[in-house]
């Protein structure tokens, strides 16, 4: 409980000081930014979500294929891929917006660890984080299995483990697979949210939901766990590789 106090009277402290350093002119005007952008919600009206349906039904069979071009080339950058995602499921529903979801990011991350070995870009000494850093031991001690087990994890960023694969020594094809199968998951909760927003609340699919929710949790569970065994054994080594003294 103290933890708790102390982390957000450090928050706090943050923030104050963070306004505090704002001149007033930037801060009035960042105020009426949010003002303006509050009335323009409130007042331009916003299509439903079954209009939206409607309107991507009635585009044409071409509409699916842009979607998918666009999901492509958007994600290879570190743009989060749930808008996407969401409206997959909110424009295709669940039929069409899985596969869709599914094939765009795996593609899209293909593409992105390609480019980054291309250019022969090191993002371990471009961009110093510990984030980054843990990714690429993992990828380098264990590879395609690091990324199936991490693509079923929600809270790993799909750009930055794209990046930190590109530098890595995992081979293309078992990546590329390790993403296929790792993203099904929790691709399929979120698309079919997205279609739930249309109030197509179908029991078997929000079972369905449930179950990749519950196979994300899984591998976060089993990636802890590996984690935990090789630091444990990162950590014995150094002991046993010393040399034993006798007393004379």
């Amino acid at each position: 409980m103290n933890s708790v106090v102390s982390t957000l009277r450090a928050a706090r402290g943050a923030v104050i000081a963070t306004l505090s350093s704002v001149s007033r002119v930037r801060l009035v005007g960042s105020l009426a930014a949010i003002v303006i952008l509050v009335a323009v919600a409130l007042l331009v009206p916003v299509p439903t979500a079954v209009q939206l349906r409607d309107w991507a039904t009635s585009v044409g069979p071409w509409f699916p294929l842009a979607f998918l071009a666009a999901h492509i080339v958007v994600t290879v950058f570190p743009f989060p891929r749930t808008a996407f995602t969401l409206g997959a499921g909110l424009l295709f529903g669940p039929v069409l917006g899985i596969p869709l979801a599914v094939t765009a990011a795996t593609i899209s991350a293909v593409i992105a660890v390609l480019l980054v070995r291309a250019v022969g870009l090191r993002l371990d000494r471009a961009v110093r984080h510990p984030r980054i850093e843990s990714l690429n031991a993992r990828l380098r001690e264990r590879g395609w299995p690091t990324v199936l087990s991490m693509r079923l994890i929600p809270a790993v960023p799909f750009a930055v483990l794209n990046y930190a694969a590109g530098v890595s020594s995992v081979r293309v094809l078992p990546y590329a697979l390790a993403t296929l199968a790792g993203l099904v998951p929790g691709t399929a909760a979120v698309v079919i949210l997205g279609d739930a927003l249309t109030g197509n609340v179908s029991p078997l699919l929000v079972l369905i939901s449930f179950c990749t929710a519950g196979l994300g949790v899984a591998g976060l569970v089993y990636e802890v766990r590996v984690h935990r065994r090789h630091h444990r054994e990162r950590t014995v080594e150094p002991a046993v590789d010393q040399p034993v003294r006798v007393p004379r």
